[in-house]
């Protein structure tokens, strides 16, 4: 099955094709004495879910844990359907995400209003977990994988306030959300996420910088993929947060609308991205547009600023 790529270690991709596309949103299976699933994917993704977790030989039956590095729609919107399909598994979030998973429906307001009708074929929707199975970690938290293999949760806001990564004791891999951006395979091109209505700027970087402190061995991407370089990774990670967070200030200072002030973080930016070149692959352009769209960002951006 083209949707499951093994990564070593009992630990596999699983590529959610996410509104259609391949390589966008990845989740993750760490098939251990307990497995464990990490990222459900959007809600119009659990079906692709729930066949790669087959295929990898998790039944119904015997998936014991859902995590989720934060409630984004991209992130967890399957977690309602997955909880249904696998009876057992218990729902591991941050405690300022756990109530919008029991009760999406604020969520689902609030993703209406910044996606409108893009919303159904993007995301789908969310449906409610029953808050029995739903466990709400603090700032550092535990995920038992059995055998002696954990994962450990670590808060890591600055992209969403509800945002963990989450490190695996047998490899040293690190779970990163969108806390260190999103990375794009095909090119090796990495942008940041700053989405509003959460973006810090000072707390994103702190985030990365303990991050680095737990001496990851690799990365694992939700956009997308596995990353050995890590200590380049994340000062870039860093280094495009400042740049993105640079321009848009100047922007703000000269008072541009949000147009003018995406054409011209646009101007200064795109040439930094080989997947936005002119002789680049226009679908790998496209990916970036749907999860790393500049005027998302430098929405978040502005609105981080003005809340100041």
């Amino acid at each position: 099955m083209d949707s499951i790529t093994d990564l070593g270690n009992d630990v596999f991709e699983i590529d959610t094709r996410m509104a259609g596309y391949t390589g966008i949103t990845a989740g993750y299976l760490i098939r251990s004495d307990r497995p464990c699933l990490v990222e459900t994917g959007a809600g119009n993704s659990a079906p692709v879910v729930r066949d790669a977790l087959a295929a990898a030989g998790i039944g119904p039956a015997d998936l014991a844990t859902v995590v989720v590095t934060h409630i984004h729609l991209d992130h967890a919107g399957g977690v309602g359907d997955i909880a249904e399909m696998f009876p057992n598994a218990e729902i591991v979030v941050h405690e300022k995400g756990a109530r919008h998973l029991a009760d999406p429906s604020r969520l689902m307001r609030s993703a209406r209003m910044v996606w409108g009708d893009a919303l159904d074929s993007l995301f789908g929707d969310l449906k409610p977990t029953d808050a029995v199975r739903i466990r709400a970690v603090e700032d550092v938290g535990e995920v038992d994988l059995g055998g002696g293999r954990r994962l450990e949760s670590h808060y890591s806001p600055g992209h969403a306030k509800h945002h963990v990564g989450l490190l695996d004791s047998l490899t040293g891999d690190l779970y990163v959300g969108d806390a260190a951006g999103v990375y794009i395979p095909e090119t090796a091109d990495l942008r940041p996420a700053t989405p509003p209505p959460d973006f810090d700027l000072d707390t994103a970087l702190a985030s990365l910088d303990r991050f680095r402190a737990l001496r990851p061995s690799r990365l694992l991407f939700s956009h997308y993929g596995p990353v050995e370089l890590v200590d380049e990774t994340l000062d870039r990670s860093t280094e495009e947060l400042r740049l993105w967070v640079e321009l848009v200030a100047e922007a703000h200072d000269q008072r541009l609308d949000l147009d003018h002030a995406v054409a011209m973080v646009r101007e200064h930016t795109d040439g930094r991205y080989r997947a936005l070149a002119p002789d680049a692959d226009p679908e790998v352009a496209q990916k970036i547009e749907v999860i790393s769209a500049a005027r998302n960002n430098v929405a978040g951006i502005m609105h981080a600023l003005e809340t100041r």
